[in-house]
């Protein structure tokens, strides 16, 4: 099955069993690849997370029981909320009334409809990486959980934290590091060096190893964020649908940075995805 069958299939699963509880597991499962990257890819090719989708599909339908005469504890049931004060609140975010407002008749309501996985794959561009098989190698850094829906946002605030907090001196961050976490809805981000001539450093840092992979590395000419945010939707929407060689292969994902100017046209930076063959 490819990428691109298994990211429908998943969207199928989300929607056949909508009003149930939904592990994030069982849904990359269903695209075959893990949680991890599955959360990842569908935020980069979407414009929005995964929760985002569930839980507005959730308030979609929300508005058509209640609009066919739901209770309104009984509509926030079916949508997983815990509290009828909970649903409200989101309902009347999402839909600009409140859920006893819908029932009457007349009531204007919104509507995200279904997701249907296309991707227009243009022919003519040239995206450089490479395949390369490393040796486990370790690093040592900082480590933070964050949550898939806001990840965007607060790593950003994680890096600034690290080098105004003076861990800067200890860990310049050549390395941004991804990886799964215990819990389903969320991940690891490690800002890392490697820890050969690192000596002794402060007793809050971890250290990690980097297990034995073959990597596809992709290097990134431009200031960041915005030329890593291009060849990472890159990636995932042209490099990995077409790829009939490798398939992604376990929960880390590799940001590289090199030192210099990150705001410099000229900086340079590679992201590594695990791969392995077919």
């Amino acid at each position: 099955m490819n990428w691109l069958q298994g990211i429908q299939n998943a969207v199928c699963y989300i929607e056949d069993n909508i009003t149930e509880e939904l592990n994030y597991d069982e849904i990359a499962r269903c695209a075959y690849v893990s949680s991890f990257h599955f959360q990842r890819a569908f935020g980069i090719l979407c414009g929005f997370t995964l929760g985002e989708y569930i839980r507005n599909r959730r308030l979609t339908l929300a508005g058509m029981e209640l609009s066919s005469g739901c209770k309104v504890i009984d509509a926030a049931a079916k949508c997983g909320y815990d509290s009828p004060d909970s649903f409200t609140k989101a309902f009347t975010r999402f839909h600009g009334i409140s859920p006893s407002s819908a029932k009457k008749e007349g009531a204007n309501l919104k509507s995200v409809a279904p997701l249907k996985i296309k991707f227009k794959l243009e022919g003519g561009n040239v995206m450089d990486y490479k395949i390369e098989a490393k040796e486990a190698f370790t690093v040592i850094g900082s480590v933070r959980e964050f949550n898939g829906d806001t990840s965007y946002q607060e790593i950003p605030k994680f890096w600034g934290e690290h080098f105004s907090s003076g861990n800067g001196k200890h860990i310049m961050g050549m390395f941004g590091i991804g990886f799964d976490s215990d819990e389903t809805k969320k991940f690891n981000y490690m800002i890392a060096d490697c820890i050969e001539g690192k000596g002794e450093l402060p007793a809050e840092f971890i250290k990690k190893e980097i297990p034995a992979k073959t990597w596809a590395i992709f290097p990134i000419k431009g200031a960041m964020p915005n030329a890593l945010q291009e060849v990472n939707t890159k990636i995932w929407s042209e490099w990995v649908p077409n790829c009939r060689e490798y398939v992604i292969d376990g929960d880390i994902c590799i940001e590289m940075y090199s030192e210099g100017d990150p705001n410099s046209a000229d900086y340079y930076s590679e992201i590594w995805i695990p791969v392995k063959k077919k």
